[in-house]
């Protein structure tokens, strides 16, 4: 099964997320399908917290995949944003 999910990257205490589509027998920081967008929790300033190609989102979903709790939950926040 196909998951959209967080792949953890950036330094220790330093989080950055990066929003993937992957098959669930897969580690989360391992082998992708495809990265659909970023998430950067610790973001200040003018940084860009979270970036997601909605397109490529809507073909995953229609196709079958999975979202996350933690996507699932980020996706609507952004949603109510815009």
């Amino acid at each position: 099964m196909v998951v959209i999910r967080l792949a953890r990257g950036g330094a220790k205490k330093r989080p950055f997320y990066n929003i993937v589509a992957a098959d669930s027998r897969n580690r989360r920081d391992g082998r992708f399908i495809e990265r659909i967008g970023f998430y950067n929790p610790v973001a200040t300033g003018n940084a860009e917290t979270m970036r997601v190609a909605a397109d490529r989102l809507a073909y995953w979903q229609g196709v079958g995949a999975q979202l996350s709790p933690a996507v699932a939950r980020l996706v609507a926040q952004t949603g109510k944003a815009a």
